[in-house]
């Protein structure tokens, strides 16, 4: 049963049965009134008060959470929202890139502004703040990708009844939408261009990209076993993903492997490449750093007979290639006379994998082929990026 108790005085009880109300030594120290109730589990709790109104709203409003089954401990909530963030990021289980992802998005964009509040101080107001901050400087998938951490950080939160409802789930809390942006596929000369600016070593990984719409990852984890010239088709099984410092073999996004058709002259280009440059036996983890070694005969291999690193494809042989293409300017150097070339996504890798696409839409494939053959979960999504 709740009630309030005044602690500045007492009633005493006289030999005589007469009452009195007398000083306690508290007597004009601190707050005056005690609001007492017992939590779920029996234990009486208290918070103190200067109003002795306040004092029995807290105790009646307590009581009656508790009845309700909807009792937060007071003290809960002045746990620090770093305390969650470390719990939620431990306990996820998500591929292991995803995690990195999470960790390093809560660190640079979360923890600043949240890392030392008290999970019940944080107001729709605040997160609504933050997100603006962000969009300032920031693009869209950064701010999505940290509103998303804070909010299962704060959800989390709710689980663990530290706070009662999640501040980010507000309807005044609103994260900006991403702005379609036009697809724009490369004309056959770019594309041709571009093939035949990569130095001999390479010039595969562009022409299979453009003739099979791999994924960069596939593309340098693409072994001659996952070839069937007979068939003419390639098996996508795996690609090379980067954790951290470290490398592994994983299956391709989204889990799914697929069967891809291999084009007559793309066959007979990986058949002449192979007899140039033979397979680089490379054995990797599976999955994780610590995962079981699995072995392939990798079909690209970097100048130190090594795999692939997407990093330093991009920067020696794929910017470089985009410039005797003449699609980018040449690079230019910085402050610290390190080469620096000026490009956007639209002149990435990826955009073989969209030439791909429209090759294919042109030459009658159905969206719902073209889905499987790219590794799309949903062919809904290939329609809205693809069928404009």
């Amino acid at each position: 049963m709740a009630f309030v108790k005044d602690l500045w005085t007492k009633t005493v009880r006289h030999p005589d049965g007469r009452t009195e109300k007398v000083k306690t030594r508290r007597y004009g120290v601190g707050k005056r009134w005690l609001a007492v109730w017992l939590d779920p589990d029996g234990k009486e709790v208290s918070a103190a008060f200067e109003r002795k109104a306040d004092a029995e709203k807290k105790a009646s409003s307590m009581e009656t959470d508790v009845s309700r089954g909807d009792y937060i401990d007071p003290k809960a909530g002045k746990a620090l929202f770093a305390d969650f963030a470390a719990r939620w990021l431990d306990s996820r289980i998500v591929d292991p890139s995803t995690k990195i992802r999470y960790e390093y998005i809560y660190r640079l964009y979360v923890a600043p502004t949240f890392d030392r509040r008290q999970v019940k101080s944080i107001l729709p107001s605040h997160i609504q703040a933050w997100i603006s901050n962000l969009n300032e400087r920031y693009g869209p998938s950064t701010i999505e990708t940290s509103f998303l951490v804070l909010q299962g950080v704060l959800e989390l939160a709710v689980a663990d009844e530290a706070i009662k409802k999640n501040p980010a789930r507000s309807p005044v809390v609103q994260v900006p939408k991403r702005t379609g942006e036009e697809l724009i596929a490369w004309s056959d000369e770019r594309v041709h261009a571009v093939i035949h600016a990569h130095p001999d070593l390479f010039r595969l990984v562009p022409l299979i990209a453009a003739s099979c719409g791999l994924r960069q990852g596939e593309l340098f984890g693409l072994a001659l076993e996952d070839v069937d010239f007979d068939e003419q088709v390639i098996r996508v099984r795996r690609q090379i993903k980067k954790l951290g410092a470290d490398h592994v073999y994983a299956l391709p996004k989204n889990d799914r492997e697929r069967v891809v058709p291999l084009p007559l002259w793309a066959a007979e280009a990986i058949q002449r490449h192979v007899k140039a440059h033979s397979p680089l036996v490379c054995s990797l983890p599976w999955e994780k750093p610590n995962g079981k070694l699995r072995t392939h005969n990798l079909l690209f291999r970097w100048t130190d007979d090594k795999f692939v690193r997407a990093r330093g494809y991009s920067e020696l042989v794929w910017k470089p290639a985009l410039v005797l293409a003449n699609v980018i300017p040449a690079a230019e150097k910085d402050a610290r006379a390190r080469k620096r070339f000026t490009t956007s996504r639209r002149e990435g890798l990826h955009q073989l994998r969209h030439y791909y696409a429209s090759v294919m839409l042109a030459g009658g494939v159905s969206i719902k082929e073209l889905a499987e053959y790219l590794g799309h979960a949903d062919p809904g999504f290939t329609l809205r990026v693809y069928a404009q």
